[in-house]
């Protein structure tokens, strides 16, 4: 370049300079209890017979909204949780911004039997959107990313004296990239992207993938923000 000699072997001459990593994560580590579904969230309506659900697509933006009878989920000391068995489990997105109360839904065709997956890399606002089939290891889940201050992360819980299992890729700069060399992430991935098929037993094509456009709300029909579920027809919070 103008003469001077910037690359040779294959190798850069042009020294490196270091730049402060950029990021914002303003919230502190999770708890159980704080991904506890309420059912009497609806006031006075806990007879309810009907909730909404995302039924997410393999290698697609758009989901699907889904109605579907509140005995799908497993309902319990008037909470819901997650039916791995109906393939309905939970989604939750969290304000990394600041600390704010946990949005919940329901979603379809993760395909999770155990554990949970979770990452800051949630179109466009780039919160923290998790799915799993329990409270603890979804807030598991949360706390590595939180942890990392942004990443992808999954977890799956201890089998007859085992430990949990779990794994994470950090992605420091903004909550959505690293600064670690690439062929070293590639690898990384396709190592925590295994575990999601093989040990969760994720039947999509690329479950991180897919969860990033769980909050993407301008995509319809149906999505779910730190505020809420929102309906893409619409064009409003439900």
């Amino acid at each position: 370049i103008n003469g001077e000699l910037v690359a040779e072997n294959g190798e850069s001459k042009i020294k490196s300079v270091k730049t402060e990593i950029i990021n914002q994560f303003a919230i502190n580590i999770k708890k159980p209890e704080d991904f506890i579904y309420h059912l009497d969230k609806w006031g006075e309506e806990e007879n309810i017979e009907e909730i909404y659900a995302i039924e997410a697509l393999d290698g697609q933006l758009i989901t699907n909204k889904l109605i579907i009878p509140v005995d799908k989920v497993i309902v319990k000391n008037k909470q819901l949780h997650s039916n791995p068995e109906n393939d309905i489990l939970k989604i939750v997105v969290i304000n990394r911004y600041q600390d704010a109360p946990v949005a919940k839904s329901f979603i379809k065709n993760f395909g999770l039997k155990q554990g949970a997956l979770a990452s800051s890399v949630a179109h466009d606002s780039h919160n923290i959107v998790a799915v799993g089939v329990d409270d603890e290891s979804i807030c598991k889940a949360v706390n590595l990313v939180i942890e990392k201050q942004g990443g992808i992360s999954c977890c799956c819980p201890p089998s007859s004296g085992g430990s949990w299992r779990e794994a994470v890729l950090a992605l420091p700069v903004a909550g959505l990239m690293s600064n670690e060399d690439g062929y070293k992430i590639a690898a990384d991935y396709t190592a925590i992207d295994k575990m999601t098929k093989e040990e969760l037993g994720s039947t999509l094509g690329s479950p991180f993938m897919t969860l990033s456009f769980m909050a993407l709300l301008v995509i319809p029909h149906l999505k779910l923000s730190d505020r809420g579920l929102f309906d893409g027809d619409d064009f409003k919070f439900i």
